[in-house]
């Protein structure tokens, strides 16, 4: 799993304190008043979800934001209750919720001086989804494409900040999927897909801590598959790149062993 930022939920809580408002005095009986689903004014209502939102019940107090917007929906609270509905969902860990109210909310107020947060919380969603490497990785692709629109929708802000933070993760996560593929088709001695999942690595995901080992394993593959001056040219991006990495004195190794004329070695 991925290392969740503390930097997340301090960007998250500074987002949010411009939209919960307080909103009158409304919403302070018991929970049967919370909770029942009857016509209130709009001060009440809203003042019922964010409290309840404030007890920690994330869940119910999407329920309430959700019901703010349907029973006043021309009403300026309902456009703070889209959003702070997206965000309790996420809250209370119901991210298909919270990426279908933030697109609902951007869908509908697509250049409202909220959008780059709907659009952060979004991203978000799809990260804290995103599995171990022995699984599926679309989530994480999801991720990736997510916050990526943050950073190259809203590059002077905080959200775009943490965007690319966890685009450096979320990169290296996809990295290690495809070293996890590719060195499974190297003990299965499937020389040919190996490469090109190790190819795919240094292709795309360079900057990552994958990269000299994704090279090394270049060097093996190639020599396994009989053209050590494809290997030659791995190993010395290897050198050039990386060339006190244990990777490249094994790399170094094998070069000298298996193609001992080479240059790179």
């Amino acid at each position: 799993m991925l290392d969740r930022s503390p930097l997340k939920l301090a960007v998250l809580a500074l987002a949010t304190s411009a939209l919960v408002l307080t909103a009158g005095c409304g919403g302070r009986g018991g929970k049967n008043r919370d909770t029942a689903y009857v016509a209130r004014d709009v001060d009440t209502l809203y003042s019922a979800a964010k409290s309840r939102l404030d007890r920690g019940d994330a869940r119910q107090a999407a329920a309430l934001f959700d019901e703010v917007e349907r029973q006043h929906p021309y009403s300026p609270w309902a456009r703070r209750a889209q959003l702070m509905s997206a965000f309790s969902y996420y809250v209370a860990r119901d991210y298909n919720k919270a990426i279908q109210s933030a697109q609902r909310f951007l869908s509908i107020h697509p250049g409202n001086r909220d959008a780059p947060y709907a659009y952060y919380l979004i991203a978000l969603s799809y990260y804290e989804q995103i599995s171990d490497v022995t699984r599926d990785q679309k989530i994480t692709q999801q991720a990736r494409q997510a916050l990526t629109e943050v950073e190259r929708r809203y590059p002077g802000t905080r959200y775009a900040a943490d965007a690319r933070l966890k685009l450096d993760l979320v990169n290296d996560h996809l990295a290690g999927k495809e070293m996890t593929i590719g060195r499974y088709y190297e003990r299965s001695g499937k020389w040919v897909a190996a490469t090109l999942r190790f190819r795919n690595v240094i292709d795309n995901f360079q900057t990552t801590s994958h990269a000299p080992e994704a090279l090394y394993r270049l060097v093996e593959s190639y020599l396994s598959l009989g053209v050590p001056e494809e290997a030659q040219k791995a190993a010395a991006v290897l050198r050039a790149n990386y060339p006190d990495s244990d990777w490249y004195k094994r790399a170094y190794e094998l070069m000298s062993k298996h193609a001992p004329g080479s240059t790179a070695a």
